[in-house]
């Protein structure tokens, strides 16, 4: 299986659990990793370069940190010109059908600040809807999501552990089992 990671990190070398994920992932040939704030540093998306980029992989994963209930911009923005009408939806629109769509998200707060009566008042898998929605109309497979919470007071070894639990993740050939 062909893994395929688009990061959307604007200041990865500032991360510390977003970058300990890429190196991890760095290990295994099966997995491509795809920075989009590095390829696209002035936003100008190849739309036919990221789409045959999508193509070639069976397993789709868009990483992220979780920036005000949702992705950094130039995600959005990705999303927004390459999964175009006839392309990845609408009547003719099939190539991105039956592939795996997984998110792999990062939060500064813990995970009992997701929740109903947390702080933030809904779960990590309700603030993630619109990606299923999308998922749904691009005709991937949505699996469920690889969420790291906690960055913010998270120690060295966690966020290791998180790495190596992420790329287990990822290559599962199941995700159900």
């Amino acid at each position: 299986m062909k893994v395929l990671v688009i990061l959307a990190h604007p200041n990865i070398e500032k991360s510390i659990v977003n970058r300990k994920w890429i190196e991890e992932l760095k290990k295994h040939s099966n997995i491509t990793i795809h920075e989009l704030y590095k390829q696209y540093p002035d936003e100008k998306i190849d739309i036919e370069k990221e789409q045959k980029l999508c193509e070639e992989h069976d397993r789709i994963v868009w990483q992220f940190p979780f920036y005000w209930y949702s992705s950094p911009p130039l995600l959005k923005k990705w999303q927004d010109e390459v999964l175009t009408h006839g392309w990845a939806y609408g009547s003719e629109g099939n190539k991105l059908h039956n592939k795996e769509l997984i998110l792999a998200v990062s939060t500064g707060s813990t995970k009992e600040r997701y929740q109903a009566g947390g702080r933030n008042n809904y779960s990590m898998s309700e603030l993630l809807k619109p990606f299923q929605a999308t998922s749904n109309l691009i005709g991937t497979k949505f699996l469920p999501s690889f969420v790291f919470n906690g960055t913010y007071s998270s120690t060295d070894e966690e966020i290791q552990e998180s790495a190596k639990a992420y790329v287990n993740y990822i290559l599962a050939r199941d995700i159900f089992e």
